[in-house]
This record gives structure tokens, C-alpha cells and sequence, in this order.
């Protein structure tokens, strides 16, 4: 076993297998340490389907970021042989002056993105899972669709390997030494190991093992369902686009059938439960699905039949729900990407490319101004 690497990256999930994958392929010798298995159902990059989508009503920063992913998951796709995407078209839709529906509608305009404006009625016409209200409307882009994580994950893993990476599952970091040479120490369970650089992907851990972000990057439970739909055909990927809606009490969001007999949907935030990843409890509780199946039956009947699956899983959220990509405030051989906030996982290509270039060259051609960490 070696013990000095280029770089050592620690959590190998959505955004760190990304990150082992890149540097890798630039020639870098990587070290990906990961406390649970790759891949694994215990953080926030699982749950057999996530969204993307082009048009992106939280930031305009995020569109061209959004672009580059696509291009990089289909060559990942192609490189690898897996089937990582697919195309569903999507719909963002609320009432007129929503930030879901509004803000799409902008982001569409000012990018030039494909997309259509229809009335609920169109919706529901179109797409006989929906049951919209009458009073909201949607975006409809034709690019929208869904991405598999597990698979995503295994992806970049194989893809890091194959360029010679060195990834370790079951061997979380218990802490890490800057280095008089300017490098760093890190110490698992396992052993010591040392890199020119680190970066920390872990996800709802990551304020745990990096305390400056301690408030800044705060874990929150989640929990999603699948229900059976009583017309399954109106719920296949071919008639049923993903969506985010801005309904009475939040935003929701969901995916056809995949994988799981069921009808796939969550609600962001859920029940703005904030916890600790090693003590929250995993198990579903009969409220999670109580509060699913209500917006299920409002919005989505035909999809409202028998629970077919519920599964919990992690948010971790910023103050303004923006991700952070920096290197640390105080060693600059540390680079950090977190705080996904729950819209993060379609990213997690290009913020794999981002984080490789700030460990390997110090910036990224890419614009992350909206990512800093002094912007707190």
C-alpha cells in the first residue's frame, strides 16, 4: 500500500467519485476514502432516480454549470457502457408567480433553453398522471429527464480505477494534519496517508470533519416514497416527465417509474428536521407517509395506490441553499464541495471537474463566484 499520493479525496459518492474520476484522468494519483461502501444508501447520491434539468429557477450561475453536466454524463455514459440518463422532458410548474414556475420561465428566456409554457389543463391533457391545479402553469422542457445515481456512481468509481485511482470503502477519515512541506496527513482506522492535496466530499459529515463549516453545511432528513399507480402506463418514462411543483404547503418533485414498481416523488425539505447523519432515524415514520400520499392524492391520483417503497436520506443545506466549491479559509491544500442543498446530485460531473481543478491547479475556468465560502 502507498502512503503518499497526489491527492487523497474522502467521501466517494456523487461528487467524490466524480472528483477521483477527473484527477485520475489528468494523471493525478488519487486516493479515494469512503466510511461506507461504494455505492452506499446511507447520504444523499441513492434512491434509484434524480432529476436534471436545463432550465434552473435558483440561480442563473447554475445554467451553463447544468450544460457542461449533461455533456459529461453522456460521455461517462459512453465511456463506461452504462446507462447513467434519460430523457424524459420535465416540468416546473406553481402558480403564476411562483419562484418554481416564474423563475424556469425566466431562466428559459434568458438562455435560450427549449422549452414550452402550458396551462395545467394542457398538463393534464398531455400527461394523464397529472392532475394539476386548474389555477397553476407550468414549464415544459423537452431536455428534462433523470439520472440513475447508483449507477452514475459506480461509473465514475470504474472509470477512476481504471486510470489507476485507489479507492478504499468502509475506511472513513478520523482527521487530518497540514504539513510543514505544505501537504497533508490523513489518519483512518486503516492507516496514515499523505497527498499534496485533499479534498472532502462527505456529505452530511463533511461539517464534522471540517468545523469551520459547522452551521454553514447542516444536515437535514429526508424521505421519499413510491406509490403504485392504478394507471402504471401514465406513469412510464415515456409519458411522464419529471417535475418540480410549487404546490399549497412546498415544493415537490418527482419521477416515473424506474426500477421500483412504484411512482417516485418528495418534498423538498419534508419536515425541516435538522440532524446528526450518525444518530438520525432511517426508518420511515407513518407521518413521512401520511404527508406524501396527501400531495399524492391532490396532485397525482392516479399515482396515489398502494406504498410500494419509502426511503429516508440526507439534505445538506447552506443558509442560502447555494453549494460550496473553495478551497478551505485557512489551508489552501484542502479543497471543499458541499452543502448540495438537495439540488445537487445532476451536478456532480462538472463539480468533479471544478474540484479536481482547484486541487490540481488552484482555480477552475469555471464561473463559481456564487460558490465561495467568505460569502458567509
Amino acid at each position: 500500500m502507498r502512503n503518499r499520493y497526489d491527492v487523497i479525496v474522502v467521501g466517494v459518492g456523487g461528487m467524490g467519485s466524480a472528483t477521483a474520476y477527473h484527477l485520475a484522468n489528468r494523471g493525478a494519483d488519487v486516493l479515494g476514502l469512503e466510511r461506507y461502501d461504494v455505492p452506499h444508501d446511507m447520504g444523499s447520491s441513492h434512491g434509484v432516480t434524480r432529476i436534471i434539468r436545463k432550465a434552473q429557477y435558483e440561480h442563473p450561475s447554475y445554467v451553463p454549470l447544468v450544460r457542461r453536466a449533461y455533456d459529461l454524463w453522456r460521455e461517462l455514459a459512453e465511456k463506461t457502457g452504462r446507462d447513467l440518463l434519460t430523457i424524459t422532458g420535465g416540468i416546473d410548474a406553481g402558480p403564476p408567480d411562483s419562484q418554481v414556475f416564474d423563475g424556469s420561465r425566466r431562466s428559459c428566456e434568458a438562455h435560450g433553453i427549449d422549452h414550452e409554457l402550458l396551462s395545467a389543463a394542457e398538463v393534464n391533457d398531455r400527461f394523464p398522471g397529472y392532475d394539476l391545479p386548474e389555477d397553476h402553469r407550468a414549464v415544459y422542457q423537452p431536455d428534462g429527464g433523470f439520472l440513475v445515481p447508483e449507477q452514475c456512481i459506480i461509473a465514475h468509481t470504474e472509470a477512476a480505477q481504471a486510470a489507476s485511482a485507489e479507492i478504499r470503502a468502509r475506511e472513513p477519515m478520523c482527521d487530518f494534519t497540514p504539513l510543514a512541506d505544505g501537504g497533508i496527513r490523513v489518519t483512518t482506522p486503516k492507516g496514515t496517508y499523505e497527498a499534496d492535496r485533499l479534498v472532502v466530499t462527505a456529505g452530511a459529515w463533511t461539517p464534522k470533519l471540517v468545523p469551520e463549516l459547522e452551521g454553514l453545511a447542516v444536515p437535514e432528513r429526508q424521505v421519499l416514497a413510491w406509490l403504485q399507480p392504478s394507471d402504471p402506463t401514465a406513469f412510464d418514462a415515456e409519458n411522464f416527465p419529471v417535475f418540480v411543483h410549487a404546490d399549497e404547503d412546498g415544493h415537490y418533485y418527482g419521477f416515473p417509474r424506474h426500477d421500483v414498481p412504484g411512482f417516485k416523488f418528495g418534498k423538498f425539505n419534508h419536515f425541516k428536521e435538522t440532524v446528526d447523519p450518525d444518530e438520525m432515524d432511517r426508518e420511515p415514520r407513518p407521518a413521512d407517509e401520511r404527508a406524501l400520499r396527501a400531495y399524492a392524492e391532490r396532485c397525482f391520483p392516479k399515482g396515489a395506490g398502494p406504498t410500494m417503497k419509502l426511503a429516508t436520506c440526507l439534505f445538506t443545506n447552506t443558509p442560502d441553499e447555494h453549494f460550496i466549491l473553495d478551497t478551505h479559509p485557512e489551508h489552501s491544500q484542502i479543497t471543499i464541495g458541499a452543502g448540495f442543498s438537495g439540488h445537487g446530485f445532476k451536478f456532480a460531473s462538472v463539480v468533479g471537474e471544478i474540484l479536481a481543478d482547484f486541487a490540481l491547479d488552484g482555480e477552475t475556468d469555471h464561473d463559481t463566484d456564487l460558490f465561495r465560502i467568505d460569502r458567509f
